[in-house]
């Protein structure tokens, strides 16, 4: 993984999540925070959890850990309170991710769990590979909650991220 990774990944995140966070702004709050069979129930609670957890793994990334949290804590009840926090953890990230070279990047992480707290150490490039991927995941969940809605999410494919692919003249 090279610094140019994490920084577009860094963008792209921050890109979907603005998006994501556009379009469940027009859904009422009920729908929002209703059970829908999620691994963390709702659209809400997925959206703090995926907070809580950049949080946690930014503190770890830059050796300043967060205050005691767990993954199913909903920091935010306020949809309008979680979407500022979002913007807020969105606009670290990319100034942390634009500070990283290739010295950091081959670096190694100890840490220690939250769901199993034992100490752990991986190469740096897990980490963030697992950073970047576990939001992937979580807004693919929330997406398929949306399209269960009937919710128009739009395109979220890094592929069509503005600015990742030249489409080149065929004449």
């Amino acid at each position: 993984m090279h610094g140019a990774q994490c920084r577009f990944l860094a963008e792209y995140n921050q890109t979907m999540n603005a998006r994501l966070y556009a379009v469940c702004a027009d859904i009422p709050d009920a729908d929002r925070k209703a059970e829908r069979g999620a691994f963390f129930g709702s659209i809400h609670a997925t959206l703090n959890h995926l907070l809580v957890t950049d949080r946690i793994w930014l503190g770890r990334l830059q050796h300043t850990p967060t205050a005691a949290m767990q993954l199913d804590d909903i920091v935010y009840k306020d949809f309008g309170e979680l979407r500022e926090a979002r913007a807020h953890e969105d606009s670290r990230i990319c100034t942390w991710a634009a500070t990283l070279n290739e010295a950091l990047l081959s670096s190694t992480l100890t840490y220690t769990g939250i769901a199993n707290p034992t100490p752990r150490q991986c190469p740096l490039w897990i980490a963030l590979t697992h950073f970047f991927n576990h939001q992937t995941h979580h807004r693919g969940q929330i997406t398929t909650l949306l399209a269960q809605m009937n919710v128009d999410y739009g395109v979220t494919d890094m592929i069509a991220m503005p600015g990742a692919v030249t489409v080149m003249d065929e004449t």
